[in-house]
């Protein structure tokens, strides 16, 4: 059984085992208690053909691996999804705070765009929902600043506004976790 803090950041990059660490947390909390409950949060929005087969894989992947997690599709109103899902009975999974920011600064109509201040808000509002969620919160997000410096303003300013976002959430969770190559690395703990 995995230890579980009250809330926990799962950050890494692509491919490194971030989601099924949190899948695992789930699966395990359900197993726990039958009164234990399991809400995933998905972020992602199906842009293109691409990008719904995806989602539609990682649906039936999910149901596979975590049968019974209820999911909640909500890509821009994060912190008030929380605060409706979440219960003492229930582990809230939000996978994944990248793809939100994507859905905040670089939407499909480029009009609907926050700026900074808007998106440090919703980043603020995020955390004040972790810190008074009922039950344990599990979030998932990239670690996208370890590789070289992007090209064009807006793809820095993303990183920026994610790298911000990272650090943000981190100090609200009890616990983080590094992901490489499927393995765990600690680097905050509530013990």
């Amino acid at each position: 059984m995995v230890d579980l803090a009250r809330s926990e950041f799962i950050l890494g990059g692509q491919r490194s085992g971030k989601s099924r660490r949190a899948e695992e947390l789930a699966r395990q909390w359900m197993a726990a208690d039958t009164a234990h409950r399991a809400v995933l949060i998905a972020t992602g929005q199906a842009w293109d053909g691409e990008m719904r087969e995806r989602i539609a894989r990682h649906r039936r992947d999910r149901a596979e691996r975590v049968p019974g997690m209820v999911t909640v599709e909500e890509p821009l109103a994060l912190a008030g999804a929380l605060h409706r899902v979440s219960d003492a009975k229930t582990l809230v999974v939000i996978d994944c705070l990248t793809l939100w920011m994507t859905n905040l600064t670089m939407p499909a109509d480029a009009g609907q765009a926050l700026d900074e201040a808007a998106v440090i808000a919703a980043g603020h509002a995020l955390c004040e929902a972790i810190a008074a969620a009922p039950g344990p919160v599990v979030l998932v997000g990239n670690e996208i600043g370890l590789g070289v410096i992007p090209l064009g303003r807006e793809v820095r300013q993303f990183v920026d506004a994610l790298g911000r976002l990272n650090q943000s959430v981190a100090a609200a969770c009890e616990r983080v976790t590094l992901m490489a190559a499927g393995l765990p690395l600690t680097l905050k703990d509530p013990t």
